[in-house]
């Protein structure tokens, strides 16, 4: 018989995909020798005193189990009751207020509050200021966030493969998350003013000097602020997951001649699909927080190519027209939920050929 069959009807084989019978012999043992011990207990008695000893056994059976069940109750309450203080906050501060902004994007105003449908998702889709900000925005993020990604993941295989100096590299990328942002914005202001260092660099090379945060390469400026803030944490995330891969799979792969190419397009792509998906999501979340660099850089009405969504609900927000705010933000929502749920389902499938 060979070793799968010998593991499969022993439940001792190796291979985990063959499933572990129990031990039968052994269940039966146990089974004979508390019959045995019954059988004595119960001998020399009456039918009657035989009877109530039986009874006797099954209420301390249920009482034991009963006991066990209001311990798990008791345990489930006090779970609860630790994370009631959390769910409060979240329902106070997130929930709740959501609900607030759904409810006002389908009244007229937060005074009179008249049904008016779709009215206010209709004007804001026609508005030219939304529709310039979601471009601006959805640019942007198609952009910079593939850059993060491709980037990262290159710094992170590049610190895996045991290069010189490679803490002295990896406390470089993670230096921009120390730093606070009005003091980014600081340099970066001296580096991309119109007499800034950059435009000293280029003149000498017979360049003309470019009022970079007032032409349409302001984006340029912005994408390599990005990138620098972001590249440092993501590169932590890739590294991790690089670590985790079983090393047992790559030393096979080695062993199978396979190329370096092959073995990180074959193997570590496959178990960084979760990693990948994570990353994702937070530099999408960060690209549509970028709005903060911009504003510090430039105030409420930046250059056209600068003008994202953040600056159409802050400006919004100031002339108190909370309808539009709200369906704007709704609008938002939506455009964030659908590019989620679609990394998700890519990555789902992704595990699942994994697993397979």
């Amino acid at each position: 018989m060979s070793g799968k069959l010998k593991g499969f009807f022993s439940g001792h084989g190796k291979d985990d995909k063959f499933i572990k019978l129990p031990d039968f012999k052994q269940k039966a043992a146990d089974l004979r020798e508390g019959a045995g011990r019954l059988r004595e207990d119960l001998k020399g008695k009456t039918a009657r005193e035989a009877a109530l000893s039986l009874l006797s056994r099954v209420r301390d059976f249920l009482r034991d189990d009963s006991e066990s069940g209001y311990h798990t109750s008791r345990h489930s309450r006090i779970s609860w009751l630790f994370i009631l203080p959390s769910l409060i906050g979240v329902c106070l501060f997130f929930f709740i207020p959501f609900l607030v902004v759904i409810y006002y994007s389908f009244v007229n105003n937060p005074i009179q509050h008249h049904f008016v449908g779709l009215t206010n998702y209709i004007r804001v889709a026609g508005n030219s200021a939304f529709k310039l900000a979601a471009g601006n925005t959805l640019i942007f993020s198609f952009v910079s966030v593939p850059l993060a990604v491709i980037l990262s993941l290159a710094l992170a295989v590049m610190m895996d493969s045991r290069i010189p100096f490679r803490s002295t590299f990896r406390t470089m990328f993670l230096t921009p998350m120390m730093v606070p942002v009005a003091s980014v914005i600081l340099i970066w202001e001296v580096l991309f003013h119109y007499h800034g260092l950059v435009n000293d660099l280029t003149a000498a090379f017979g360049m003309a000097p470019i009022d970079w945060m007032k032409s349409n390469q302001a984006p340029i400026v912005i994408a390599t602020l990005f990138q620098w803030k972001n590249l440092g944490y993501n590169m932590i995330l890739f590294m991790a997951g690089l670590a985790s891969i079983p090393r047992d799979i790559l030393e096979v792969a080695r062993l199978e001649s396979a190329s370096s190419l092959q073995i990180f397009l074959r193997i570590k792509l496959r178990y960084l699909s979760s990693t990948i998906v994570f990353v994702t999501v937070m530099s999408t979340i960060n690209s549509f927080k970028v709005f903060r660099e911009i504003y510090l850089m430039t105030g409420n009405y930046p250059y056209d190519t600068l003008y994202m969504l953040q600056h159409f609900m802050n400006n919004t927000f100031n002339s108190l027209d909370y309808q539009k705010l709200s369906a704007a933000a709704i609008l938002m929502s939506l455009i964030m939920i659908a590019i989620i749920a679609v990394m998700f389902i890519a990555e789902n499938r992704i595990s699942r050929d994994l697993e397979y």
